[in-house]
């Protein structure tokens, strides 16, 4: 099927000189467990405790680089029902691919916000993206290019990502949808939807987006990357997370495929 196809990343790297995706969280650590001899010299002590081969340790917190999140991350019980909500596990993969509907919201930074506070996506700008190339499908992966991405460095600690805006809220955060805006979405039967900020809730109240959108049955991917290498229609979106029992979510690897130019 994608033999005709070109692939691109849209992961964010971990390393711990990159920044943590919410800064209250636990950063990403890691520990080489086993290395191909023992070293006693240098700033590092490393031990072959197994064999001559090299592997790390590693502490994750589920919701950091590229990750999605599940509905359990905010639902904790079905309203109408009262049963336990979808954890990372029971999603079903096939929600994770699809059309990418990328739709480019970079201008929404330039209408401003407050520091700590996030500029809105409005249903009126998936509504003008409708009207540039065609009605939202039930199949589709809907993706916000806000270009945040661009914050995620190792200069200056990569504050600019989210601790500048989370936590000392020195300056305004990532472009994130409405609840109006998720409704839409919702309305449109569109069950996958991503963003290249930290996340898709407002740096200043985050919490009504995602119960909307969870709620409703949708999963979100956060942390993307170079959304810009596609188009705003035509390329097929994949996103393969681990699969950890009773989660509320947990990183992955993120794709698109381009038909091959000619």
């Amino acid at each position: 099927m994608f033999t005709d196809h070109d692939l691109v990343d849209l992961t964010l790297t971990l390393d711990e000189r990159l920044p943590t995706t919410w800064p209250p969280h636990v950063p990403f650590l890691r520990h080489i467990w086993n290395w191909f001899e023992d070293v006693d010299d240098g700033p590092h002590v490393l031990r072959s405790h197994c064999g001559p081969y090299f592997t790390e340790v590693l502490l994750l917190d589920e919701h950091i680089g590229t990750h999605f999140d599940a509905p359990a991350h905010f639902v904790k019980e079905h309203a109408h029902t009262g049963s336990d909500p979808i954890t990372g596990d029971m999603v079903d993969v096939r929600v994770f691919c699809g059309a990418a509907a990328v739709i480019d919201v970079t201008a929404v930074e330039e209408r401003g916000a407050d520091p700590g506070a996030s500029p809105f996506i409005t249903r009126s700008d998936v509504e003008a993206w409708e009207e540039r190339h065609r009605m939202l499908r039930a199949d589709d992966i809907v993706l916000f290019r806000t270009g945040w991405d661009r914050h995620y460095t190792s200069r200056n600690g990569g504050r600019g990502y989210a601790y500048d805006v989370a936590v000392l809220k020195q300056s305004p955060g990532w472009p994130a949808p409405d609840v109006d805006c998720m409704r839409h979405l919702l309305d449109r039967g569109v069950r996958c939807v991503g963003t290249d900020g930290p996340s898709m809730g407002a740096a200043h109240d985050g919490g009504p987006v995602h119960v909307e959108g969870l709620g409703g049955g949708a999963v979100f991917i956060e942390g993307l990357a170079g959304l810009g290498q596609l188009p705003a229609t035509g390329a097929h979106f994949q996103f393969l997370p681990l699969k950890i029992s009773r989660s509320s979510g947990g990183p992955g690897r993120a794709v698109g495929w381009l038909p091959a130019a000619r």
